[in-house]
């Protein structure tokens, strides 16, 4: 399954499924009053909205390459996963609004068996969905996916809250509007994780160590000769990538030898990482100050 077709496939699961569950989830705290499963119920219905997020990214980010964008669209995966977490803010806020307004109220909240059976139901169904939403982005890579697994774990985690809540009401008057505020929190918390990710990836983000390695070995033992390898940037257009390196190469090579090692590099690049690449040939001067050995490459 591509990239694609797995944020299509998320997100209509988790349409059909939070519909379904937003709905028994509203009905119960409307039945009983609490502002903590009202809360709980619209973090669930966002999980639906942020799906058609997904599907409407997944869909721009097949569109293929123009003259406009000569490096594809695979972005709007990161630009939907903006719009989930700027929605998901805009949730918190509004319930920690209200939990706060019901606390200076003194407000309190009768739960009965509807609740806890919904509640409980919820808690299984949305981890089985994270689950299936995290098993999808590390096969495909979705970032959006992704984002929506950790929309699934903080409902269903905010779902535990508030069954903790639903068995100690009796007890405490206040733990409807301090329940309330506390899912408030936790989807801030989603919220700030899914823009830090989404950002690093549209700000760009150095090559791991273990690409360098692996890049470095393959090209060691593809060129014989001395060869030091420097300045590799990414530039990841998530359907596209570009790579742009330099390489010092023996001073006494003709201009033509030294473009075509770099072609062949450049190929064994595309070929084995499917990222497309460029260049730049250095002279080596081996008792140059500028010259670095293997394991002091940047």
């Amino acid at each position: 399954m591509n990239s694609i077709k797995a944020g299509v496939t998320e997100g209509v699961v988790s349409i059909i499924v939070n519909t379904i569950l937003f709905a028994a989830k509203f009905w119960a705290g409307i039945m009983t009053g609490s502002l903590a499963l009202i809360a709980d119920a619209w973090h669930t219905l966002s999980d639906s909205i942020s799906s058609v997020f997904v599907i409407i990214g997944a869909k721009l980010s097949q569109k293929k390459a123009d003259s406009d964008h000569p490096f594809g669209h695979g972005r709007w995966d990161q630009i939907t996963t903006l719009f989930i977490a700027v929605f998901l803010g805009i949730i918190a806020y509004d319930f920690a609004k209200a939990s706060i307004e019901q606390f200076s109220q003194r407000t309190h909240v009768e739960f009965g068996i509807f609740a806890i059976v919904v509640t409980s139901l919820s808690i299984l169904v949305k981890e089985l969905l994270a689950q299936y939403a995290f098993y999808l982005a590390r096969k495909t890579g979705n970032e959006s996916v992704r984002a929506d697994g950790w929309h699934h774990r903080t409902d269903a985690l905010s779902s535990v809250i508030v069954l903790i809540g639903i068995l100690f009401a009796k007890q405490f008057w206040w733990i409807d509007s301090v329940l309330g505020f506390i899912v408030a929190l936790m989807i801030f918390y989603a919220t700030v994780k899914i823009l830090k990710g989404a950002i690093n990836k549209m700000l760009g983000e150095k090559p791991s160590q273990e690409f360098i390695d692996c890049l470095t070995n393959d090209i060691i033992n593809f060129y014989d000769e001395d060869m030091q390898l420097h300045h590799l940037h990414i530039h990841n257009y998530i359907t596209h990538k570009e790579l742009t390196l330099h390489i010092r190469l023996n001073k006494d090579l003709s201009i033509e030898n030294g473009h075509e090692i770099a072609s062949a590099i450049e190929k064994l690049i595309l070929d084995k990482y499917n990222i497309a690449s460029t260049i730049h040939v250095e002279p080596l001067f081996f008792n140059s100050p500028v010259y670095k050995p293997v394991d002091e490459i940047k």
